[in-house]
């Protein structure tokens, strides 16, 4: 009987040493304590997006605990404001968060069903209510499905040096064409196929003196200039 007391005490201390972390069970009530829950949050590098509606969004964060809050619980909370982007989180123990915002960027002025939108640099539309931006400098698209196609179309006129300074407005055919107006009241008509090459033959033509008096330059038919 007293050899089967000692094992049995035996297996009790073995399993308690194996389990028992004074460190750790020192943690775990420290994240549990008031001390480390979320009290401030710190909103930085917005411009576009208020901060009252972020602060509005993160009022569900306060209170939580610092160390187990993630960036991604964070992120779905702001995803639906209009501009946002991604944020980079910081914590400052023991209670404060700073949040870092990254914004997309108003890049035109799209119509839509009779409806006038923002596009933005992730192809979001946005209805055009933000004082901040001046509309007066942001060129105008028109067109059915053109917000499908605008970003891309306006990242292969960067990507061929074509200075979008210079346009006033983007007309999107279904065929999967561009015209551009610019400010000199020349147009640019562009064909379907092979528009890189285009893009850069325009550029060419807009330098040359002997094409100054022309307001079409029509490059639609491969291997032709057309010009009014």
């Amino acid at each position: 009987m007293k050899k089967f007391y000692k094992i049995f005490l035996l297996v009790i201390v073995l399993t308690f040493s194996s389990t028992y972390n004074p460190k750790e069970s020192h943690l775990n009530n420290q994240k549990n304590e008031p001390l480390f829950q979320i009290e401030n949050i710190e909103i930085k590098n917005n411009f576009l997006i208020k901060e009252d509606e972020i602060e509005k969004k993160l009022k569900k964060i306060y209170r939580k605990n610092i160390f187990f809050i993630k960036i991604n619980e964070i992120e779905e909370l702001l995803i639906k404001l209009d501009f946002f982007k991604k944020i980079e989180v910081k914590k400052k123990y023991p209670n404060t968060i700073i949040i870092k915002i990254f914004e997309t960027t108003p890049v035109a002025i799209i119509f839509k069903d009779q409806t006038k939108y923002l596009i933005d640099s992730m192809s979001n539309l946005i209805l055009p209510y933000n004082k901040s931006i001046n509309y007066d400098n942001l060129p105008e698209v028109f067109g059915e499905g053109a917000e499908n196609n605008f970003i891309n179309f306006l990242n292969q006129l960067k990507k061929n040096n074509f200075s979008n300074n210079k346009i006033e407005s983007f007309y999107y055919f279904k065929i999967g064409r561009w015209d551009l107006k610019l400010f000199n009241n020349k147009v640019i008509k562009l064909p379907y196929k092979d528009v890189d090459a285009a893009i850069i033959k325009s550029i060419e033509l807009l330098n040359r003196d002997d094409f100054k008096n022309y307001n079409i330059i029509d490059l639609r038919v491969d291997g032709k200039i057309i010009v009014e």
